[in-house]
């Protein structure tokens, strides 16, 4: 009984957390322009412009934590993810379902150290599903952006400006691409210059292929080219660039895989026993001595894992 009561709980209150955090993109069009207009935080504080909003200091334990960059990074997490929500309301969240993983294990566990375990897996779920979104934002945001380019790069040839050509590509592109592109152009209406306008929306969207556009463009502001040109051998570097990564994905698939698998067979196996054979594992959760030696399975196996993740993690 106290399993389904927790279990309840822990369901409701992740289910409460999605649905806040959903809910903030059925908000007017109007009201997110505004809030993204604003520049994310610089590491130059002197750096001041127009589209800045000026506050009083606070103090207490978020201004602390956001001097940090604690908060500063899930800032720029949410905003990246395309979540138009304040940063309070997503460590609210975060909060919530701690103490909800925190209750649920506590109950099932009779142990501090597991307890605190489900705890930090509890409030790891609002970072994955922050994670989660912000990799496919990025994901079908390099997806248009060679689109993208050919576009510019015609625009550009018929005679237009780049400012112009940007309006066409706001004008045939859905979100994420057009979104953002609908961003700098509002930007540079109210002042911003258009290299730093393109700075931010790097921020926004760090995207490695998105950098050399901005890079060509100061480039073209600073010395004078042909910026059709380059931005058309441009989209031919970011297509070769992406159909690389597909081959290295496609390359160590069979390894990740592997290392998914080789982690999460333990815990696979103890949860099969559990239910065939409760006698056989018992002792793990009842006898000192068995909770010890699964706080350090538990403990390697993470290890184990992460160590699998880095080994398979390819930069270039």
């Amino acid at each position: 009984m106290d399993f389904l009561v927790s279990s309840a709980i822990f369901v409701v209150v992740f289910a409460i957390a999605i649905i806040v955090i959903t809910s903030r993109e059925g908000d007017a069009n109007a009201n997110k322009v505004a809030r993204r207009m604003a520049p994310l935080p610089e590491d130059n504080p002197q750096d001041i412009d127009i589209t800045r909003q000026v506050r009083k200091p606070e103090q207490g334990l978020l201004t602390f934590l956001y001097r940090t960059s604690l908060l500063r990074s899930l800032e720029q997490s949410i905003w990246q993810a395309g979540l138009y929500m304040r940063t309070s309301e997503m460590m609210l969240i975060i909060v919530l379902t701690f103490f909800a993983g925190a209750t649920l294990t506590k109950m099932l566990v009779p142990d501090s150290l597991f307890a605190l375990g489900g705890g930090l897996m509890g409030a790891s779920l609002p970072v994955f599903y922050l994670r989660f979104r912000r990799r496919r934002r990025l994901k079908a945001f390099g997806l248009q952006l060679p689109h993208a380019l050919d576009l510019l790069r015609s625009s550009l040839e018929a005679g237009h400006s780049l400012l112009r050509g940007m309006q066409v590509v706001v004008q045939e592109f859905s979100d994420p691409l057009g979104g953002e592109f609908r961003t700098v152009l509002e930007q540079t209406r109210i002042g911003l210059p258009l290299p730093r306008a393109l700075n931010e929306l790097l921020k926004r969207m760090p995207e490695d292929d998105l950098r050399l556009l901005v890079v060509a463009v100061k480039v073209q502001s600073e010395v004078g080219s042909s910026l059709a040109a380059i931005i058309g051998r441009l989209s031919e570097i970011v297509r070769t660039r992406q159909r690389l990564r597909l081959q290295i994905k496609a390359l160590t698939a069979q390894s990740r895989m592997g290392g998914m698998i080789v982690a999460l067979l333990p815990a696979i196996v103890l949860g099969a026993f559990s239910l065939i054979q409760p006698g056989y594992t018992h002792v793990l959760f009842n006898d000192p001595t068995g909770i010890k030696i699964l706080k350090a399975a538990i403990v390697m196996d993470t290890i184990a894992f992460l160590i699998i993740k880095r080994m398979l993690r390819v930069d270039y």
